[in-house]
């Protein structure tokens, strides 16, 4: 018998974390032999990003993002929404095919030419995060003898 099968507590939602993300890069490396995509600048590293920001916000593991998930992403992006607006997000990454955000669809809408809202916030975010923002130091001294 595995040694995982009794896991309990936090060794078991570890064993679950890691199934999830094999999984994820399971549809990664779908996406990295797509045809359509093979053109994509940084594919390999964006996908890698995905996954990441993706499994950090199925907060039930089961491979989606629901609407406490998405809500919960929101605020931690600076912008809480409504339940309505969370609802009309989700409705633009699926399409209404479910009240869930698989992580097809959240690649597929980041990848993609449309501008999903939650694909703007997102990407925002991200280029916040990256921007180094290096002062360039303390303002001149100045002598108080030498003011007009």
């Amino acid at each position: 018998m595995p040694s995982h099968a009794n896991a309990q507590g936090g060794k078991a939602f570890g064993l679950l974390k890691e199934q999830q993300r094999q999984k994820l890069e399971e549809i990664n490396k779908e996406y990295m032999e797509d045809q359509k995509y093979r053109d994509e600048d940084d594919l390999p590293e964006k996908l890698e990003g995905f996954k990441n920001k993706y499994a950090e916000f199925d907060l039930n593991d089961q491979g989606e993002i629901d609407l406490m998930g998405l809500k919960r992403m929101m605020e931690k992006l600076g912008a809480p929404k409504t339940h309505l607006e969370l609802k009309k997000m989700i409705l633009e990454v699926t399409g209404g095919s479910s009240n869930t955000i698989n992580y097809r669809d959240f690649v597929k809408m980041m990848l993609g030419k449309r501008s999903a809202v939650l694909k703007l916030v997102l990407i925002f975010e991200d280029k916040a995060n990256s921007t180094p923002c290096k002062p360039d130091g303390p303002p001149p001294k100045r002598d108080i003898a030498s003011l007009p």
